[in-house]
């Protein structure tokens, strides 16, 4: 359904029309969800025009159910009950429908109480469908929409017998208060998000989108669909790949003359196939993709996976094509990867799926690998296997019409086949959803992401609407507030990969370097004190040059005793390799002391001639016959014979070409090690704050409000704003003549003052003479109102105000917008040109963690003034972390607040003044990750 200058296109039969509308219909609450079963689903407000399909669904019913619902035996609604369940005015009354292939499956709705803070709500689920979490889904989006209409609590009367309604309000995290009267249970609650609420959305919609990927990437019968006229090259090379993969499920092919695939039974309707389909894989031209679509979506089939390009990669046209197929599907309850696929590749050996179109494809292993487009796909497949880097899934999601990074991160979390979790990101669709899974996701499992120089600054091919206002810097603090490990390409994707996947992590940064080339170890050294590494040169090994079998044992002996050294965290090596020393048997070495120790080595053999000798990837020593004792964080008991072999084998040593690529992969891993040991995952919750208070505050400006234009609020009202979030601001007096302001120097309770012009770009300018300070007499304050003027005339005619001399110290800013992309953005830095000039902010997307507000703060270089480096006293750093953490729930919580500037903050040893602020206000945007479930998009 799309907006037109108030007019909506019907973009399906059962959409509406401006005519039947009674009030501005509410596009922004519609959404695609995933059921409990992994099946898509859409939601959206009801509609007149949906009287048919609601009278379809209740005579569906069983007597018990309308029974629960209605309290007494109702064979059928009259036409005036159907008229009141389906028109409603989406603010008092709204209900909204869930539709799944033109079928009514749920509807549940709110009505306004007396206390208009009130709404009683009920639901009706169809019974055909229960057991899929639509009741939990209809309240989630029910409980968004009435906050959005300031209603803060839902109530509901329901039979003590149905457990099944009462478990909804009580699964759902909310804090239940419960009468009995009158053979009724009377429940109340406010729906306010909380932690818990919060936490419970979460849990299912990971669980629901986990289940919907597994379907595709684990599918128990797939159907190749391609054209008989062209049937050798594409629907069944697509089947002799697959056959040849070793696919252990069910494997049909169709086309419409039947034409054969060896022993693959071939199908002419998909009907004839007995089982249900999990994955059709399309494989056709362009015109005919759509009617695929259909067909697979009518016998029923889970997902769709579509190589054919020319969708959102072909204009205007291919994005009008894209978003007609992406319906489609999803009105069946279909997921969909691509168009534009690479494939996808599961390693599993109870699924043995390869779906790529690729001649090799990389050996099973615990890296996940995700890409968009095709070729970026074929590259991360390729290299993986040049690097000898196993995987255990592949998927790439092409145009990324539906299936996306982040439903491939829920699927991943609880794959316990993949180890360590890759991207490559050239969009961020849905970037604060994207943050959470990630932050979560990162705590279990490492998640590395590589992005294009515009990812997180516009929406990808095939979608509409705004693009990202954020700074640039943004998308990296948030990755870096995640956890996730980010990398400029996909190479240094794999770089760091290759340490995740076949060594043990690192327990702190302190690494011994081993060498036979003292001036390329040095070189190493002072790169690694850059990354915050701690390197120790071993001086015994510089002389290793061609000793043979003695030079290895020296380095044997060497590589062991540093790592069971307990000030050594890892080892790396860097040699330069002759003629007599061959590099594998330098990496056979490092790679049995990191066995032997349970600490990572890494190697690095620059300088190689021949293309034999040259080591990059993972070297595996595929003749070990020894046992290799110790263990390792992952591996649990200590291995012995077959089983030592077998891990020496599957770990491997990671091998660069370049010494700096491997210093650098192996700081990447220390930081994230770093930021895992120390991330919390709370949420600072400063005291004293008030969003109810707050929100009023905000309402009541609300109406001055129109299109896209911002209001700029008065002192005033910004005060009282920011005071529910216990933020005070320097009081100001205006003036216009010098008795004014003798009486305002009186309110503030006298001298020193400064004085300033209210100009929001020269108030912050003591260099073009905007600001006066230290006034110390009525006769000076005059003087300078008079300079003061003269200063500005070049610049035109201000209004001039005063305001009390605080305590000096450092200056700070403090911003927020509403970005539409990223939502809230929260920034930070030192006051001053160079700050500006030199781009020395720091950056952050609410909510933020203690830890965030930590880090924020001393982020910008020219925070070190802060911390009393340079001769400087150190000053209350603590109250510009708690001012920062008010900020960012502030913006989080008020969408409607657009642009918020704190300007400047002092901060001394003591003290800590908000002197000047500015708020505007704006339609709010509607956030991409709210406390609603919606698919990816």
């Amino acid at each position: 359904m799309t907006e037109t200058n108030d007019v909506f296109t019907p973009a399906d039969p059962t959409s509406p029309t401006t005519a039947e509308l009674p009030f501005i219909y509410p596009a922004h609450w519609e959404a695609d969800v995933v059921l409990r079963d992994g099946a898509t689903a859409h939601l959206r407000p009801v509609v007149p025009t949906d009287r048919a399909a609601l009278e379809k669904m209740y005579a569906g019913q069983s007597e018990r159910t309308i029974y629960l619902r209605f309290f007494a035996h109702k064979p059928t609604l009259s036409d005036k009950e159907l008229t009141r369940f389906t028109t409603v005015d989406h603010k008092d009354r709204v209900a909204f429908v869930i539709m799944l292939d033109g079928e009514m499956i749920g509807i549940g709705r709110y009505d306004r109480a007396t206390d208009p803070t009130e709404a009683e709500v009920a639901f009706m689920i169809s019974d055909a469908h229960q057991g899929r979490g639509i009741g939990s889904i209809l309240l989630e989006h029910l409980a968004a929409a009435a906050n959005e209409k300031g209603i803060e609590r839902f109530s509901a009367e329901v039979l003590p017998q149905n457990r099944k309604m009462l478990n909804v309000f009580t699964d759902a995290g909310y804090e239940l208060a419960r009468e009995f009267d009158d053979g009724l249970v009377a429940v109340h609650f406010n729906i306010d998000p909380t932690d818990r609420s919060r936490g419970v959305m979460e849990a299912r919609e990971h669980r629901a989108e986990a289940k919907s990927i597994a379907e595709l990437l684990a599918p128990e019968v797939i159907v190749v669909m391609g054209t008989a006229d062209a049937w050798e090259n594409n629907g069944h090379k697509v089947i002799r790949t697959i056959r040849e993969g070793g696919f252990t499920g069910k494997l049909y092919g169709y086309n419409s003359a039947g034409t054969a695939a060896g022993e693959t039974p071939v199908v002419t309707d998909l009907t004839q196939i007995e089982e249900r389909i999990d994955l059709a894989i399309i494989a056709v031209p362009i015109t005919e993709v759509a009617a695929a679509v259909e067909s697979a979506g009518q016998a029923g089939a889970r997902g769709v996976l579509i190589y054919t390009t020319g969708f959102a990669d072909d204009g205007a046209r291919g994005r009008a094509r894209q978003k007609a197929l992406v319906k489609t599907a999803r009105s069946f309850g279909m997921r969909v990867i691509g168009p534009a696929s690479f494939g996808v590749l599961n390693n599993d050996p109870a699924v043995k799926l390869d779906a790529t179109i690729s001649t090799y494809d990389p050996a099973p292993g615990a890296l996940g690998l995700f890409s968009q487009s095709s070729a970026i796909g074929a590259m991360f497949s390729n290299s993986a296997v040049r690097r000898n880097i196993g995987v255990s899934s592949l998927i790439s999601a092409g145009n990324r019409a539906d299936v996306s990074g982040n439903d491939i991160m829920q699927y991943w979390e609880d794959d316990s086949a993949t180890k360590v979790c890759a991207l490559y990101l050239e969009s961020i669709g849905n970037p604060r959803k994207f943050s959470r899974i990630a932050r979560r996701l990162s705590r279990v499992k490492p998640v590395l992401v590589a992005k294009n120089a515009v990812t997180g600054q516009q929406l990808p091919p095939g979608h509409s609407g705004r693009t990202s206002i954020a700074p640039t810097q943004a998308i990296d603090a948030m990755f870096r507030q995640a956890g996730v490990i980010s990398a400029e390409t996909f190479d240094q994707i794999l770089d760091i990969a290759q340490i995740l996947v076949s060594q043990p992590l690192p327990a702190g940064r302190r690494v011994a370097l081993l060498s036979n080339a003292s001036a390329l170890g040095q070189i190493i050294a002072d790169k690694a004190a850059e990354l915050g590494i701690d390197v120790r040169i071993n001086e015994s090994m510089l002389r290793l040059t061609d000793e043979g079998l003695d030079g290895l044992e020296v380095l044997e002996e060497v590589a062991t005793g540093a790592l069971e050294a307990s000030d050594i965290d890892a080892v790396i090596g860097v040699f330069l390799t002759g003629e007599s020393i061959d590099p594998r048997d330098v990496a056979r070495v490092l790679l049995r002391a990191s066995a032997a120790t349970g600490k990572p080595a890494v190697a690095s053999f620059p300088g190689t001639v021949t293309f034999e000798q040259s080591l990059r990837g993972i070297w595996q020593d595929e003749t070990a016959n020894y046992p290799a004792p110790g263990q390792t964080e992952s591996q649990g008991a200590e291995p012995t014979g077959e089983e030592a072999t077998r891990l020496m084998q599957t770990l491997g040593l990671p091998c660069y070409e370049s010494p700096g690529a491997s210093i650098k992969s192996l700081a990447a891993v220390m930081d994230y090690v770093e930021w895992r040991a120390k991330e919390t995952g709370v949420a600072a919750q400063p005291e004293g704050v008030s969003p109810k208070a707050a929100l009023a505050e905000i309402t009541a400006h609300m109406g001055d409000v129109t299109g896209e234009n911002l209001i700029e609020l008065d002192a005033e009202s910004t005060q009282a704003i920011l005071g529910h979030y216990g933020i005070d601001l320097l009081p100001e007096y205006g003036f216009s003549t010098p008795e004014q302001a003798h009486r305002a120097v009186q309110e503030i309770g006298g001298y020193p003052v400064v004085l300033k012009t209210t100009d929001p770009f020269l108030r912050h300018r003591i260099d073009l003479g905007g600001v006066r300070l230290g006034i110390e007499s009525d006769a000076e304050l005059e003087r300078e109102i008079v300079q003061m003027h003269r200063a500005l005339e070049p610049y035109g005619t201000f209004d001039l105000s005063v305001q009390e001399q605080v305590q000096a110290g450092q200056t700070a800013v403090l911003t927020a917008i509403e970005d539409p992309l990223m939502g809230p953005v929260v920034s930070f830095g030192m006051a001053g040109d160079a700050t500006s000039l030199l781009d020395d902010w720091a950056h952050r997307v609410p909510p933020l963690t203690e830890r965030d507000v930590y880090k924020m703060v001393r982020s910008p270089k020219a925070a070190a003034k802060l911390l009393g480096e340079a001769d400087l006293p150190a000053v209350r750093i603590d109250l510009l972390e708690d001012l920062c953490a008010r900020v960012a729930l502030l913006k989080d919580n008020h969408p409607e607040i657009a642009y918020l500037e704190l300007n400047p903050i002092l901060v001394s040893q003591e003290t800590m003044t908000v002197v000047g602020a500015r708020l505007k206000l704006g339609n709010p945007q509607q956030r991409t990750d709210s406390a609603r479930r919606t698919m990816s998009s």
